[in-house]
């Protein structure tokens, strides 16, 4: 179809009118290239000073720029370098550097790491970013007072310690997760301290020393306590997944896979816990072996192992100890003593050069053990629960055999030069050390061994693969959990007695009290669908409560901090424990006596009420008949008496009658 197409139109305009103005800014136009621009700070944050340089001539610098260039390129690329020199015929320098690095992160990282670094008695090297000198600069002469801050009173933070019946407490999660109960524990019946809906999204951890009650969101972690469980501190990091903490709990670890970044490390963090604020992250490659960071006793270091690496931190610098890490060529795995600031760690054997295990003294690094091995498969390393002994499961597989043989190697840390005594076994062992105890052989037939330092017992044939030592040492658990149906076993160590034999079905989990007076078993809902409950018992295997929680997934004793008393204290405590045994076994009987305590609080103050009754001129006797009773009163209330017929039941003779 033709269409008619007038070209005599006049073509439209396009300017602007000469009072036009235009509010549109740069920003909005070309927002994404603005942001591209150089910025005036460019390069400044990328160049670190390094001061305490040593004072060289010209023949030495060239040495000097190697040694600098070693240490300080492992934080990133160095781009640029200058050092300043003295004007003069001597030419040396100022004792003062600039490097600049290819990202101002990894400036940042060799203030954190080089900041303080000894090169050698006289130079200890002070790093800053050039940034710095600029806000330094802009600090006021003039003192201003800090702002007060608020004092936060969390209340008793130990107020459960106080409890005048000496009663733990536990958290118990059930309803699949949407709720999360404190109780109290108690003979009779728990007792109920706190509850909440939906307190956390997945589980709940308490602090080594009970103080915290730690929470998951998907935010970050929680910290509640005090009387109330009141919070206490939270620490932000998206998708939260694992914590730990210093046993000192001073300092919470967190591990989160959705943060991390190659130029900020964010899988791993470790916080201030009385603060809040973080004090340094770390790179995670993989979290299959958690924790990552393993902690001394007192929590002054932390270590963690790498390949061919074993690097060690002080705190509260969260700085590499001694500024390096320990190479050690092929380190299989690593353990801290939890009595002292000693570390042990094996490394496998490589070609003619045997296996080892070290015992090495920190801070100052020295090797006060050094145990060489042959032949070796694998090792384990256990530590006493004072760390008086470490015990070395070794696996080896002799020349000439198809077996696998197992040693276990016994240092005794408190001896001089720490002798070693060797235990030989043969067979797969599962070892658990306390003092100390084995599992081996294949299921159904599966032997638990009790070993001393002179002498072993053996239980043979028990249905069991784990064991659980009581918190104060000499009783256990042999238990068969999951697939051995929940077979336990209570033992007295002392003399191998076997105090009781029992089942909880489907037992997944075992947990002791910390005071080793009473032991759960629990079927999680995590683990098992049905039959969710956890019951409680005491040391010597008698059941005291069978508690059943819809969709029970988790329970956790409230740790106990370290007892103030001392050893001698303790001792006299044992020694007149039998004076204080009739008052605690009184106790026991009135929780456990069906009358209300109240009832009874009740009638003993009214007896306390009562007068005695005292005669200072006594009347004339009233005449009292046989029964003693006063007939006098009597014959004045006959009026009011009824008459009743009492039977009383004497004999029965049963006579046969004849045909």
């Amino acid at each position: 179809m033709p269409v008619d197409v007038d070209f005599d139109e006049e073509e439209p305009s396009f300017s602007d009118p000469e009072d036009f103005e235009d509010d549109v800014d740069d920003e909005e136009l070309l927002g994404d290239l603005l942001r591209e621009k150089p910025q005036e700070a460019d390069g400044i944050d990328s160049v670190v000073v390094v001061d305490n340089v040593p004072q060289v001539g010209p023949e030495r610098l060239e040495k000097l720029k190697n040694v600098i260039h070693k240490i300080f390129s492992k934080f990133g690329k160095i781009t640029n370098e200058f050092y300043p020199t003295v004007d003069g015929p001597e030419g040396l320098t100022k004792g003062y550097i600039f490097l600049e690095y290819g990202a101002p992160t990894q400036a940042l990282e060799a203030v954190k790491n080089a900041d303080g670094y000894k090169l050698d008695k006289q130079h200890t090297f002070r790093v800053n970013v050039f940034t710095d000198f600029d806000k330094y600069m802009s600090i006021s002469d003039e003192w201003e007072t800090p702002e007060k801050q608020p004092f936060k009173d969390f209340g008793n933070m130990r107020h459960w310690m106080e409890d005048p019946d000496c009663r733990d407490q536990y958290s118990v999660i059930y309803e699949s997760g949407e709720r999360t109960a404190i109780f109290n524990n108690d003979a009779k019946d728990p007792i109920v301290s706190e509850e909440r809906a939906r307190w956390t999204e997945t589980y709940v951890r308490w602090s080594p020393k009970g103080t915290y009650l730690a929470t998951f969101h998907q935010r970050g972690i929680a910290l509640w306590g005090g009387e109330k469980f009141k919070q206490i501190q939270r620490f932000s990091h998206q998708g939260v997944s694992l914590i730990d903490f210093s046993p000192c709990e001073r300092y919470v670890v967190t591990f989160s896979p959705l943060m991390d970044t190659k130029e900020d490390p964010q899988a791993i963090i470790i916080w201030d816990i009385l603060t809040g604020q973080k004090k340094r992250g770390f790179h995670c490659e993989s979290s299959a072996h958690w924790p990552i960071f393993k902690w001394s006793h007192d929590g002054k270091f932390f270590a963690r192992m790498t390949q061919d690496t074993l690097s060690i931190y002080e705190t509260p610098s969260m700085g590499l100890l001694d500024k390096k890490s320990l190479k050690i060529s092929g380190i299989k795995d690593f353990s801290w003593s939890p009595g002292d600031n000693i570390i042990a760690f094996w490394v496998p054997e490589d070609k003619d050069i045997p296996a080892r295990v070290t015992l090495m003294q920190l801070p100052s690094r020295q090797e006060i053990r050094v145990r060489n091995l042959f032949n070796v498969v694998d090792c384990k390393l256990h530590w006493q629960r004072q760390g008086d002994y470490l015990c070395v499961k070794v696996d080896r597989t002799p020349k000439g055999t198809q077996g696998v043989v197992t040693n276990f190697e016994i240092f005794r840390m408190r001896e001089k030069q720490v002798p070693v005594d060797v235990v030989e076994m043969k067979g797969d062992p599962e070892s658990k050390t306390g003092n100390f105890a084995v599992l081996h052989g294949e299921s159904p037939r599966i032997n638990a061994s009790f070993y001393h330092v002179k002498n072993n017992e053996m239980f043979d044939k028990q249905q069991a693969n784990s064991i659980f030592w009581s918190p104060q040492g000499q009783f256990m658990v042999l238990a068969g959990l999951r697939s051995m149906n929940g077979a336990l076993a209570f033992v007295d160590t002392s003399d191998c007695t076997m105090m009781n034999m029992v089942e909880h079905y489907m037992a997944s989990d075992v947990e002791w009290d910390p005071t080793g007076r009473y032991l759960v078993t629990s079927v999680s809902w995590w683990s098992h669908k049905v039959d969710n409950a956890y019951w409680l018992w005491t040391f010597q295997g008698r059941l005291l409560q069978k508690n059943n929680k819809d969709r029970f997934c988790q329970l956790l004793w409230r740790p106990r901090p370290a007892t103030l008393l001392t050893q001698d204290s303790i001792k006299v405590i044992k020694k007149d424990l039998k004076k204080y045994s009739k008052i605690f076994e009184q106790k026991d009987r009135l929780s456990q006596s069906k009358a209300s305590r109240e009832l009874v609080d009740k009638r003993r103050s009214m007896m306390e009420d009562y007068p005695p009754r005292r005669y200072v001129d006594s009347p004339p006797p009233p005449s009292v008949g046989r029964s003693g009773v006063d007939t006098d009163e009597l014959d004045s209330n006959t009026d009011d008496w009824e008459e009743e017929t009492i039977e009383f039941f004497i004999n029965e003779e049963i006579i046969p009658l004849g045909e």
